[in-house]
């Protein structure tokens, strides 16, 4: 069985489990962790996940990041500014962020996210180098009234996650979710 499967599995019987309702944001999120090697296998099965999800009675919302960062900057107006001198968007990553908050409160209100969705974000590697996966998380997790579970191309060790294995990580309140099962 490969790894992505085997992470649909382990979701699956962490998100059978009862959910309490009394649960702050920060513990209503799970970080599904994947090597960064699978991520177009990932990808190429996110409909596992919303299958499980919906096995389970729950409803399901994916929001990508991929691409994000590309609209944001399409609507700046001074985006060619931006390109010209790539060493000022370091500036400007509070905007992006509030960009994406709007947009993934949009979201959600548009597809009528209840208590009982998972809204699941991919995509998150297009936000390395951009913003921290920490940040957006703790933007987007007080909106998410359900589950908010993150697809993180990553590692998890010693309660810390990292990013593509890019650099160092940070703790997290969330449930991690690797291929061996919830920690």
């Amino acid at each position: 069985m490969n790894k992505v499967k085997r992470l649909v599995d382990s979701y699956g019987r962490f998100i059978a489990l009862p959910w309490r309702d009394d649960a702050a944001a920060a513990q209503r999120v799970v970080f599904c962790i994947y090597p960064e090697t699978e991520e177009l296998r990932l990808r190429a099965n996110l409909d596992e996940f919303e299958l499980v999800t919906r096995q389970q009675g729950h409803e399901w919302l994916a929001f990508d990041l991929t691409h994000t960062f590309a609209q944001w900057m399409a609507e700046q107006e001074y985006a060619e500014a931006f390109f010209a001198m790539p060493d000022q968007l370091k500036m400007i990553d509070h905007h992006y962020l509030e960009w994406l908050e709007e947009r993934f409160s949009s979201a959600l209100e548009a597809n009528a996210v209840t208590p009982q969705h998972v809204v699941a974000l991919y995509g998150v590697g297009s936000l390395f180098g951009l913003l921290k996966v920490k940040a957006v998380v703790e933007k987007m997790a007080p909106h998410v009234r359900g589950r908010l579970a993150v697809l993180f191309p990553g590692s998890f060790e010693n309660n810390n996650y990292r990013l593509l294995d890019g650099y160092d990580g940070w703790n997290y309140l969330a449930t991690p979710i690797t291929v061996d099962g919830a920690h």
